[in-house]
């Protein structure tokens, strides 16, 4: 189970993060609380790693970056034409990567 890209969807205490490895298919789909997040990015291999652009993505991509990663983030505005349904934050981590 090799992770390549990551999309994750930041939130005040539960953020939610969907992976898939070179082909594609999706293998992680998880949620992990705030306290939990840099532990669990400190013990994964380096991948892409794709945020929406806000006031806390900026925080996390320096933190992530110095864990080996690569960060992309992406502005709303750009975010905004991946949303094929309803809004909720799972959807927010697929659409990330």
């Amino acid at each position: 189970m090799k992770i390549t890209t990551i999309g994750l969807d930041l939130a005040k205490n539960v953020f939610q993060i969907h992976g898939v490895n070179g082909h594609g298919k999706v293998v992680l789909q998880k949620q992990l609380s705030r306290d939990r997040m840099a532990v669990f990015f400190a013990k994964l291999p380096p991948c892409l790693i794709g945020l929406e652009a806000c006031g806390g993505a900026h925080y996390w991509a320096r933190k992530l970056e110095g864990f080996g990663h690569t960060v992309k983030l992406m502005a709303p505005q750009f975010v905004k034409p991946y949303v094929k349904t309803n809004k909720n934050d799972a959807a927010d981590g697929r659409r990330a990567r």
